[in-house]
């Protein structure tokens, strides 16, 4: 783990804020913010941070040999091998487990599992790290001689553990220079505390009900209780997630970086495609430019283009974990955003169009939580045909619909909605005066969700967030 959510938000943030603002130059500020993006990481996990560091000078190395490289050949040469290494790096310390429960149920063998401990956060900086090296490779950035600054990159602290994944080229001009008004750090912190109470008042919330019905006996999930649970799990993974990409993208602020949107209220979206363009939008980017692109896109004909879909597909899934699930749950939002290309989706009424997305979402998420292809199969088929209702089961349902669930979910449900972008258009053309008070009371509200939030967390209500685990 981490440090404390407490001690984070009443101790460390504010301490590495009014330093970082105190010390003068940037020079002085970049030290500042590696020293405490170390010891924020090194807190929990003080072995991988070495790990980290290795990581991080071996791609600030071979950055500079693909700049300094005129030899297309060569270049190419450094790039291939800053790909290899970092796979590499990335496959031995997330999957060899998987691969070696795969081999040994493919082969009936009993080699022994490795068992090694999932650094946390390995799967975005080491994304990162690659992107900075393709992005010299390609021309979009100059390599940088500076390590301090490569290692600032990567390693600070708001976005180190889950994201989002920041593009050096986003940041590059950030690294040297940086202003943030009394506005920009005002904001920055309103969008922390929003993004605190997503995850503290929200998301674990949901956590209680879905975390109890996966613990279930199988025999005890019928149609109500397999829909409490998805539904549940699809409010607590976006308010999880999104919750600490607002976190992230505040803090990051307060610093004076601007960090882009990670989320654009993915649960409005009509088809699967709309919905990878909203949903962990620096996941699917990546994908994209580093590796959909690579394989040639849409360029090389029909054939050629599925496969390529499919590929990237069953990277996002296995990206978020070493277990087939994860990689089927990828697999299954490929084969519905292919399926779009054959059968006109968009051209459905919104809400008939809304409706099929957020089924597939639903159910392919059910997959995404199971332990085992077993219980994620159990408890979609239970969405469906579970038409049994011993007392055992009603009982596991009623158990879950809390007054408190059932308000948060409501809550969920119009935060999950433009709401804020409703708000902020109307600002626009608001009168000043207005404009005041509607800015006022916003802080007013983020004050309420931050006290909230350090209540739900001194009582003990905080669960890790889910995405520190990929």
């Amino acid at each position: 783990m981490v440090f404390s959510s407490l001690a984070f938000i009443c101790i460390f943030l504010p301490a590495v804020f009014l330093l970082h603002w105190a010390i003068p130059g940037f020079a002085g500020k970049n030290a500042l913010l590696i020293v405490a993006s170390l010891v924020f990481y090194a807190y929990g996990e003080p072995v991988y941070i070495v790990l980290m560091i290795v990581s991080t000078l071996f791609n600030w190395g071979l950055g500079i040999l693909v700049g300094r490289t005129d030899a297309p050949g060569l270049r190419k040469m450094w790039v291939a091998f800053a790909v290899v290494l970092n796979l590499a790096f990335l496959g031995t310390f997330k999957y060899a487990g998987m691969i070696v429960g795969t081999f040994n149920a493919i082969t009936g063998m009993n080699v022994a599992d490795p068992a090694i401990a999932l650094p946390i956060g390995i799967s975005f900086y080491t994304f990162q790290a690659l992107s900075y090296v393709i992005d010299v490779y390609r021309g979009e950035v100059q390599a940088q001689r500076s390590y301090p600054k490569v290692l600032l990159y990567i390693s600070f602290f708001p976005q180190l553990v889950a994201g989002p994944i920041i593009k050096y080229h986003d940041v590059e001009a950030q690294l040297t220079e940086r202003h943030a008004s009394a506005r920009d750090i005002a904001a920055g912190f309103r969008r922390f505390c929003i993004g605190l109470g997503k995850k503290v008042l929200i998301a674990n919330t949901m956590a209680i009900a879905v975390d109890s019905i996966y613990g279930a006996q199988l025999d005890h999930i019928n149609i109500a209780v397999a829909w409490i649970a998805a539904l549940a799990y699809i409010m607590q993974i976006y308010f999880d997630f999104s919750g600490y990409s607002d976190m992230a993208i505040g803090m990051a602020r307060m610093f004076g970086f601007q960090y882009k949107e990670n989320f654009k209220y993915p649960y409005t979206s009509p088809t699967v495609k709309v919905f990878w363009r909203r949903w962990h939008i620096s996941l699917s980017t990546w994908f994209k430019e580093y590796v959909y692109f690579p394989l040639g896109g849409n360029r090389k004909g029909r054939p050629r283009t599925v496969a390529n879909k499919m590929a990237i597909f069953f990277l996002c899934g296995l990206w978020h974990g070493a277990s087939w699930t994860f990689v089927v749950w990828g697999l299954i939002h490929g084969f519905f955003l292919l399926l779009e290309e054959y059968v006109p989706m968009h051209k459905l009424p919104k809400p008939l169009g809304w409706l099929y997305c957020m089924l597939v979402v639903t159910v392919a998420f059910v997959l995404f939580r199971a332990d085992s292809f077993a219980q994620g199969g159990w408890i979609i088929a239970q969405m469906f045909t579970g038409f049994h209702f011993e007392y055992a089961c009603v009982e596991l349902a009623m158990r879950q619909l809390t007054p408190l669930f059932l308000v948060t979910f409501a809550i969920a449900i119009v935060a999950a909605s433009p709401v804020k972008g409703a708000i902020e258009r109307y600002m626009e053309q608001a009168p000043a005066g207005i404009v005041a008070m509607l800015e006022l009371a916003g802080y007013v509200f983020a004050f309420a969700l931050l006290g909230l939030s350090l209540l739900g967390l001194s009582g003990g209500g905080y669960n890790p967030f889910i995405y520190f685990r990929f």
